[in-house]
């Protein structure tokens, strides 16, 4: 068959698009058959210096480029990880993504970033369109998955490493923390510092597992103390300064008796604590605050949040050299937990209480 005639555009008919090349392309303009021409490209089989130099040579005046897609099918999988992540905006993950990439780069895989909103149906679309590329492997963020994500992940017969939380069953590997330990550890905190009316502001929980997490174990801590939190402020949206502001005034006029604040992130912490420098509050005397992340950006605030570090480049290292070790052979198990240590920083807002 020979290949259609292009027609010159009229008022009526425009030229088709030009078409990828092919092996073909290149083995008529090598004068090779394109076996030898996907031996070359490959780097495989007994071809000669001139034959491989014509091939080089005629691929790279068309600008060929192989389709490592299609030239992977036989193994079905490319060198790609395929990370998921729920935020970019949120500041936990860029140092994550940093972590994985510093292991990665030492190796011939490639992070690729699927970003799903903190939306399970999200999450599921996402991770069906990555895997449909046959990925290497897969890092995906929390350990809360529909039943539809669970199955693909599962199914994927790649390692699968889900980070940031240990709390739960993981379909084969997680790297993270308990976050039901760090709330109970920052309860124990506050409450031996001697503050005793405690207000809690974060995120509407029902998506936000880790904050579900860290919030049961910390009024777990508080009820064995005999304490309960006081009074809590909600919000839905990305962690912001403002956000923060408004939250702290709405809560501290409703409940004026409260002497602390536990945010569920950092940068409504650091929201609170402008708010409360601003309107003259006594931090930490008449009320203490503290948040969670230990996000560095934060260190030029003119007080330092008490905060608890979750270890996120750590996290986003581990995870990247299990994928990679499954994947070289150096690492045999399938199944395994790291569990990293929250690291309490009180910061300049935690004080011991003075009566």
């Amino acid at each position: 068959m020979t290949d259609k005639k292009i027609i010159p555009m009229t008022d009526d008919i425009e030229i088709p698009p030009r078409r990828p090349l092919t092996l073909r392309d290149v083995s008529e303009a090598s004068g090779v058959s394109e076996m030898t021409v996907s031996r070359v490209l490959r780097n495989r089989g007994d071809v000669s210096a001139a034959t491989r130099e014509k091939v080089l040579k005629a691929a790279k005046t068309l600008g060929y480029v192989p389709n490592k897609i299609a030239g992977s099918l036989a193994s079905s999988r490319v060198n790609l990880v395929a990370v998921i992540i729920p935020s970019l905006s949120n500041m936990v993950f860029p140092e994550v993504m940093t972590g994985i990439s510093e292991v990665l780069d030492d190796t011939p895989l490639q992070p690729v970033v699927g970003v799903t909103n903190y939306l399970p149906e999200k999450e599921e679309e996402v991770l069906f369109e990555m895997l449909s590329w046959r990925p290497s492997g897969v890092i995906i963020a929390g350990l809360e998955h529909s039943d539809a994500s669970r199955a693909m992940l599962a199914a994927a017969s790649v390692p699968v490493v889900e980070i940031m939380d240990v709390d739960g069953q993981p379909v084969d590997a997680m790297v993270g923390i308990s976050h039901r330990r760090a709330g109970r550890e920052m309860a124990r905190a506050i409450v031996k510092s001697g503050y005793e009316n405690i207000g809690f502001l974060g995120t509407k929980m029902p998506l936000d597992h880790r904050a579900r997490k860290r919030f049961e174990g910390f009024t777990e801590a508080l009820a064995k103390e005999g304490l309960e939190v006081m009074d809590q402020e909600f919000y839905s949206g990305g962690s912001a300064l403002a956000k923060g502001r408004e939250m702290t005034q709405t809560i501290l006029e409703r409940s004026p008796d409260i002497d602390f604040l536990y945010y569920s992130n950092d940068m409504i912490g650091a929201g609170g604590l402008l708010y409360c420098l601003d309107n003259g509050i006594d931090v930490p005397g008449d009320l203490g605050l503290a948040g969670f992340n230990g996000v560095e950006l934060l260190q030029g605030l003119p007080r330092k949040l008490a905060t608890m570090d979750s270890g996120r480049l750590e996290i986003g290292r581990k995870a990247a050299e299990i994928i990679a070790g499954r994947i070289d052979g150096s690492i045999e198990t399938e199944s395994q937990t790291v569990e990293l240590t929250p690291k309490l920083e009180p910061g300049d807002t935690l004080r011991r209480w003075k009566r």
